[in-house]
């Protein structure tokens, strides 16, 4: 009989490896740069909307709201093509809001909140990032968004300064030290 409080083999400890792991002094500078970004971004941007619509524009806050994203998009082939679903016959509007990537907080509690995020991440290509800090990396996923505490952040696909930087660090994670980061 299986013990209950084993995870199985396909858990997201298992997925994670250590380019998409972020904890430390690599952590801080990663939330250091994301967020010299997102504050760059506004001031270009100058829009007249409340803060907290314009970080709903900008990313998908919340294990819900990543998981309706990525739900909402098409999965891709292995070759890459997107498995278009025979959206004119059913009526369905294609999604127009596609992330870039997603940020998950690796300590959360229970764990089996986020335990569906990476195959269903990997089904849609979206590179995922964890988080992981000594007082919590939920914590500080909520600091960028200005929230107490934020389990999953998806870096919705704008065009942007931040997803430039976002770009760099899922593209070449290995290389933090460049003057885009610093």
């Amino acid at each position: 009989m299986r013990n209950r409080n084993r995870a199985p083999k396909n858990s997201v400890t298992q997925e994670k490896d250590s380019s998409s792991y972020y904890e430390g002094e690599r952590l801080a500078r990663l939330l250091k740069s994301i967020h010299k970004e997102i504050e760059s971004t506004k001031t270009l941007e100058g829009s007249s909307l409340p803060e907290k619509f314009w970080f709903k524009q900008q990313f998908a806050i919340g294990v819900n709201e990543v998981t309706r994203v990525l739900e909402r998009m098409s999965p891709v082939s292995e070759s890459g093509s997107s498995l278009q679903r025979s959206h004119a016959i059913n009526n369905h509007k294609v999604p127009s809001v596609h992330l870039q990537a997603i940020l998950i907080a690796s300590d959360c509690n229970p764990k089996w909140l986020t335990r569906h995020l990476p195959s269903l991440a990997s089904s849609r290509k979206v590179p995922l990032i964890f988080v992981k800090d000594k007082r919590g990396g939920s914590l500080r996923l909520g600091e960028l968004v200005k929230l107490k505490t934020a389990i999953a952040i998806g870096v919705k696909a704008r065009g942007n300064a931040i997803n430039e930087i976002v770009g760099i660090l899922c593209g070449n994670e290995t290389n933090l030290d460049t003057d885009k980061i610093e």
